[in-house]
């Protein structure tokens, strides 16, 4: 085990038709980890991820459980190939579930089916309401979180994700979102990112889903994770399983705190970062986050290859 590399698992990103098809082609636990989340999930989930449509690829509760299964093939292609087992693992937003899942904290099959309730359950949830989203780039995170507290006006809107110093998500009700946007522009952001969807994740219009989604979390076997977990709510290392399945309830309406927990895995001897998952979205964050940390990615042939050279 390597103290000073994490692996860290994307939530949503960059989820293409034909993702992993060179890997898919070559080795086979890529689609060994495929056929087993297909199982659980009752379709073929390879035949979606390189077939599509993309539009029904696009849709969450396809792609939660799409970009988990890929990090964890990643996962399982990195071990066989004999990469170094980091010390730590931690996933931004449902990416926790694939941190969880490479811990052993998880299985695949309660991984998948887990992913895919959250995000049946939010879209329910947020049909309940007028939501939105937007990126804010270019304000100091702290004047945001002002703006969201001076825009709400008996409304829901916060900031939900810290994804870097400069760069954070706002989310809550529609209107009470484009009041904080106006004021984000005013104050000087440099953009101002209207997201699709009408799921205002990570805020609190999303505690309805959590209290349903307790019995899911709860209905699953559970086991001690044998890598340390940073957790991205609080941004520390889970103690216990308690604290581990407690976090995936609260985060479904508290922000996700990446600048901390990069930070966190900073200051515990992380050097090196391996992002485990399709696309390279936190790549271009943890620079922003803490300095002295190298984050690497194994999605295909070539990355895989270079990587492992690199980190042996």
């Amino acid at each position: 085990m390597s103290a000073s590399l994490a692996f860290v698992f994307p939530g949503q990103g960059s989820l293409s038709v034909g993702t992993l098809a060179d890997l898919g082609a070559e080795s086979p636990v890529i689609l060994e980890t495929f056929k087993e989340a297909s199982k659980a999930l009752g379709y073929s989930l390879w035949a979606l991820v390189q077939e599509g449509p993309q539009e029904q690829l696009n849709q969450p509760e396809k792609a939660e459980p799409a970009i988990l299964t890929a990090s964890i093939a990643l996962w399982r292609l990195w071990l066989e190939s004999g990469g170094p087992c980091p010390a730590f693992v931690s996933g931004h937003s449902f990416g926790e579930y694939s941190a969880l899942v490479a811990a052993g904290s998880l299985s695949l099959e309660s991984g998948v089916r887990l992913v895919e309730s959250r995000a049946r359950l939010m879209q329910a949830t947020a049909e309940l309401n007028n939501g939105a989203m937007a990126t804010i780039l270019g304000l100091d995170n702290a004047d945001v979180v002002a703006i969201c507290g001076e825009a709400a006006d008996d409304e829901v809107v916060s900031v939900t994700y810290f994804n870097s110093p400069d760069q954070v998500v706002i989310a809550g009700h529609k209107a009470a979102v484009n009041r904080a946007t106006e004021l984000c522009k005013a104050k000087g952001a440099k953009r101002v990112v209207p997201l699709a969807g009408n799921v205002p994740s990570h805020c609190a219009l999303m505690k309805p889903a959590a209290d349903r989604f307790s019995a899911m979390v709860n209905s699953v076997e559970w086991m001690a994770p044998h890598m340390r977990v940073v957790r991205n709510v609080t941004a520390t290392v889970a103690d216990d399983l308690d604290a581990l399945k407690q976090n995936l309830l609260v985060e479904l309406y508290q922000p996700v705190r990446w600048v901390d927990c990069v930070q966190t895995l900073a200051g515990n001897g992380v050097v090196n970062l391996v992002e485990c998952g399709p696309g390279r979205a936190l790549a271009a964050l943890n620079k922003r986050c803490a300095e002295g940390v190298t984050t690497y990615s194994i999605n295909s042939p070539d990355q895989l290859a270079t990587t492992r050279e690199a980190l042996s």
